[in-house]
């Protein structure tokens, strides 16, 4: 962190009001604005997210054995709708091809896209759609696939039971390799194995709840999804993550309307 402000203000409080008092209150002043300039170097630019991102994508194709031409499609197609421009739209195949490399570590591209990300929660779970996309490319993922989801999931602190809900708007219900087949959230440890719904998303599973929970608790996973999803605080994300943003909040939307029917409550 660099810390000039910090030193500036102290020396101009020293003079200003003659004193060690002075130093300590300028220096105060100095040490936010070196804190606010340093968060603002610390974060990329809008497009800063391309680069790590893409590279995840390469991972998550590759981590099976082999890139399939319906990721290679996704990949593509995900290109078009975020309108990348020519530089962007090369950035992103460089990047796509490095993470498909037999030797390349997505753990450091993970980094970076948390790093990008930050404490924006609304930002994670756009970003967490575009891998799930890719991940569910040739349907049922296999369990190298879900390791890496996983793994980006926990670095943008969204947790199993909310990665559970993104992939149930999918039409994805998951369980623990060799147990119970509902779906219900099992921990972080062991292998999951996602499977299609017929039936179509489960409610609950999308507000990231138990049937068990009373209505209260109902009305807060509710609230709480809402203010996380909210697409009018994603100024500076491509419109496609928008919309993404805008279907996640209408699928919450419905899902509380039908448990709201189901139990009848308002």
């Amino acid at each position: 962190m660099n810390f000039t402000g910090t030193l500036i203000g102290a020396l101009i409080g020293f003079f200003l009001l003659h004193g060690p008092i002075g130093a300590v209150i300028g220096g105060m002043l100095g040490f936010m604005f070196d804190a606010g300039r340093n968060r603002r170097a610390a974060t990329p630019a809008a497009g800063g997210f391309i680069g790590p991102l893409y590279a995840i994508l390469g991972a998550v194709a590759k981590a099976d054995g082999r890139v399939s031409p319906e990721e290679i499609a996704v990949a593509e197609r995900l290109m078009g709708r975020m309108n990348l421009n020519p530089e962007q739209r090369r950035d992103a195949i460089e990047a796509f091809n490095i993470g498909k490399s037999v030797e390349f570590n997505v753990t450091h591209s993970i980094e970076q896209l948390r790093n990008w990300v930050g404490s924006r929660r609304d930002h994670a779970f756009p970003v967490l759609d575009v891998v799930i996309e890719t991940v569910l490319a040739e349907g049922s993922p296999s369990n190298e696939k879900m390791a890496i989801l996983r793994q980006v999931a926990f670095a943008l602190r969204v947790s199993d039971m909310e990665l559970m809900a993104l992939m149930a708007m999918k039409g994805y219900a998951w369980n623990h390799g060799g147990g119970r087949s509902s779906g219900q959230y099992q921990g972080r440890q062991g292998g999951y194995a996602p499977h299609r719904v017929p039936e179509g998303p489960d409610p609950y599973a999308i507000l990231g709840i138990g049937r068990d929970v009373d209505d209260r608790a109902v009305k807060r996973a509710y609230r709480k999804l809402i203010s996380d999803n909210h697409p009018d605080r994603l100024g500076d994300l491509p419109d496609d993550m928008r919309r993404r943003a805008e279907s996640r909040a209408s699928e919450i939307n419905a899902a509380y309307e039908r448990i709201k029917t189901e139990r009848g409550f308002k």
